[in-house]
């Protein structure tokens, strides 16, 4: 049964919320910012409103989701943090005496509750409302750009994962003491997981015993770790393999195994827009819809300025047809030529390769000119290779048997001579220098909020991981960006 959580109880302790978290304290002043009763409205279709026992508050939840990315924490450790830390108690509307959930509640909400909602869409909008509403958006120009995050489970089984999750735990117990090898259960030598969640649990509670070991950091990490995958895979056996998780290639040579992210976001460097979609996907097909999201949020958008992945014919029309500037570097082989959109590949402009429905890179290229006809432009033909395309399961569709599987676009000479002129123009060489800024946004996600990897399993639950960190850095930034000009203010 859901309950709002209208007000903080009377508590004769409620007061050392004054004494103890500042005013300036980022916690609160997010509560003064945002009014988080949206979450309601968004969760009410997920609880029965008249029966039952009465559920943990939805908006408490969503603040321990938000307290974890924003501090980059597993969850025991999030709840073991918020027993003794006052601001944190008082963001999620706890009194200082108030006793705080079990972990395990934390990952029945993910997949639970917020399963089939448009958190990210909703996230996105709120955080971009609350900049408009401060007036802290004044430019028109929007970066785009795209971050992969890596599969947690990186294509492994629940066994793998398991085992390398506990191998490391012992890895860091061994540091500290080789003695207690003979105390440890004996491992699983078999591939039945059944045994192996057997042997974890055995795992995990003999260093319950030594509570000296898990008072050692690197320990208490790894062992959390560990805990909460047992508990995942125990709960959810079925999310234990990343199957919507794709390959993707960072260069021709390296690769990664899981999500990209494509994001649009202003020069002051609050993000406007975010698609998430599996790891294989090229980044130009989804300029316009960010271009379009964007604007829907009544963000003005009057250029657009993007790496070489987005120049593509299409989106050089758009830009025309859409009256926006595109600032990006023209590729030569960005163009499709005149294939229907459904059998469009897409184009990975690190690796300088075409990419296959099916998430394969081809493996050489090679330029092809008619002598035989000069007007004709030249092209480029990409090979693949045929022992994937063998056993694809799109083989006989795409590939059908032959001796080999090629795709060749056309290098456009003339049709892209606007936007080659283009990018020799002062305005062009000022604004492309500003990509950095997205860049930097990417490097904050990944490194202060645990963007790198994924949390869980599925596009669903990366989603959710999307959403909420985008909402966090966006609400530092504008934090940041309102104390700035207040500070501006008072000067003048």
């Amino acid at each position: 049964m859901l309950k709002r959580q209208e007000e903080l109880k009377l508590s004769p302790y409620s007061s050392l919320y004054d004494v103890i978290v500042p005013k300036d304290n980022e916690l609160r002043l997010l509560l003064e910012m945002v009014d988080f009763d949206f979450i309601y409205d968004e969760m009410a279709s997920k609880y029965c409103l008249d029966d039952g026992r009465i559920a943990v508050d939805p908006v408490q939840m969503f603040k321990y989701l938000y307290l974890k990315v924003l501090y980059n924490i597993s969850d025991r450790d999030l709840i073991k943090r918020a027993k003794t830390d006052m601001a944190m108690k008082f963001f999620l509307g706890l009194n200082p005496e108030d006793d705080v959930i079990h972990p395990s509640l934390l990952t029945k909400f993910r997949r639970q509750r917020l399963k089939d909602s448009n958190i990210l869409n909703l996230l996105i909008s709120k955080s971009v409302q609350v900049a408009l509403d401060k007036k802290l958006i004044t430019s028109n120009k929007i970066i785009i750009d795209s971050t992969h995050t890596a599969s947690n489970y990186n294509q492994k089984s629940p066994i793998e994962t398991l085992r390398a999750k506990s191998k490391l735990v012992r890895k860091n117990i061994y540091k500290v003491n080789e003695d207690i090898k003979s105390e440890l259960p004996v491992k699983n030598d078999t591939n039945d997981l059944e045994k192996e969640k057997i042997y974890t649990d055995n795992l995990l509670k003999k260093v319950e015993e030594h509570p000296e070991l898990i008072a050692i950091p690197a320990i208490e990490q790894s062992f959390n770790s560990l805990k909460e995958t047992q508990a995942d895979i125990k709960e959810y056996q079925d999310y234990s393999e990343d199957a919507d998780a794709k390959v993707g290639h960072k260069t021709k040579d390296t690769s990664f195994f899981g999500y990209k992210t494509h994001i649009a976001m202003t020069e002051e460097r609050i993000i406007t827009d975010a698609i998430i979609t599996s790891g294989e996907k090229g980044d130009g097909p989804f300029l316009q819809d960010l271009i379009d999201n964007t604007r829907e949020r009544k963000v003005n958008v009057d250029a657009v300025i993007g790496d070489r992945a987005y120049s593509g014919k299409d989106n050089i029309k758009a830009a025309e047809e859409k009256n926006f500037v595109l600032v990006s570097g023209l590729h030569p082989v960005m163009s499709n030529g005149s294939r229907k959109k459904e059998d469009m590949w897409d184009f990975n402009k690190d690796a300088g390769m075409f990419i296959c429905p099916e998430g394969h890179i081809a493996i050489r290229k090679r330029l092809e000119i008619r002598k035989d006809r000069p007007n004709y432009n030249p092209s480029m033909k990409y090979y693949f290779d045929v022992k994937k395309c063998r056993v694809c399961p799109l083989r006989d569709k795409c590939f059908k048997g032959k001796k080999s599987k090629t795709y060749s676009v056309s290098i456009k000479t003339d049709a892209h001579k606007y936007q080659k002129e283009f990018e020799n123009t002062e305005y062009f060489q000022k604004n492309i220098k500003t990509r950095y800024k997205i860049e930097a946004k990417n490097s904050e996600m990944k490194i202060k909020h645990g963007y790198r990897t994924t949390q869980s399993s599925g596009i669903e639950a990366m989603m959710l991981q999307g959403a909420i960190t985008i909402f966090c850095v966006n609400m530092k930034r504008i934090q940041k960006l309102d104390k700035e000009k207040k500070e501006k203010s008072n000067k003048d």
